[in-house]
């Protein structure tokens, strides 16, 4: 259904039982099995991934071009490309350009495409010609 492209290289790790606090900023690949209570923020313009595994809990913003959730994710998430697995419980507004979403997964919060961002800027929706009389 989805392009996969070859994604960048996971070259970082928040270990499990490991806790961050504060801004996490990173480049290519990101894991994170631990705890993270600050924002998470990818180069933008740049491929990235960033997995949040099923041990893992995040309590912030989530800015990267594919975002892969298995675990707990509390902030608003913004991705290009979204993957919700079976065991992914987000609670915060999703803004996706394309979201993959499995069987189990929860999402507690609003979730908005990418073109429902462009409604929201103020630029009018499109009429159909048909609906003027």
């Amino acid at each position: 259904m989805f392009s996969r492209k070859k994604q960048p290289p996971i070259k970082s790790l928040i270990a499990q039982g490991s806790r961050i606090e504060g801004e996490v900023h990173f480049s290519e690949g990101l894991r994170i099995d631990g705890e993270v209570v600050g924002d998470i923020c990818a180069q933008p313009e740049q491929p990235s991934i960033l997995v949040i595994s099923e041990t893992a809990r995040v309590e912030g913003t989530v800015h990267a071009h594919h975002v892969v959730i298995g675990g707990q994710m509390i902030g608003p998430v913004h991705a290009q490309f979204l993957e919700l697995q079976p065991r992914a419980r987000v609670t915060g507004s999703v803004h996706y350009a394309a979201l993959e979403m499995h069987q189990g997964a929860v999402v507690a919060g609003q979730l908005v495409p990418a073109e429902a961002a462009v409604l929201v800027e103020g630029k009018p929706p499109l009429e159909l010609a048909s609906s003027h009389p």
